[in-house]
């Protein structure tokens, strides 16, 4: 199953340059990494992203991720993916432009 991280362009940018990363500055002040599946995903881009064009939806396979992935109840006590370690580059599945279109992000065919 891919589960999905949505990170602004300078993030993505540093995770590329340095192979690795704790995540953006709410996971790095939550203790874990933020996941979204791809029926959550479009909402956490609305509700946290609302006004940001340039973003890279990120996707991980999440049986990859190993014993460090939990998943624990956040909105209305949907079962959310949180990584308790730092994720690497080699991790990712592939990772594609999230641009914001009049009505929203525009997502990759398939993921919603």
């Amino acid at each position: 199953m891919l589960i999905y991280k949505i990170l602004r362009r300078p993030e993505w940018d540093a995770f590329r340059a340095a192979g690795e990363t704790a995540g953006a500055p709410v996971d790095l002040a939550d203790g874990f990494v933020h996941f979204s599946t791809a029926t959550q995903v479009a909402e956490t881009a609305a509700k946290w992203f609302a006004s940001e064009s340039d973003l890279v939806l990120v996707a991980f396979d999440a049986d990859r991720l190993g014993d460090a992935l939990k998943w624990e109840p956040s909105r209305g006590g949907a079962l959310f993916p949180h990584l308790y370690r730092k994720l690497a580059l080699s991790e990712v599945v592939w990772d594609k432009s999230l641009p914001l279109g009049a009505a929203g992000h525009i997502f990759p065919e398939g993921v919603i």
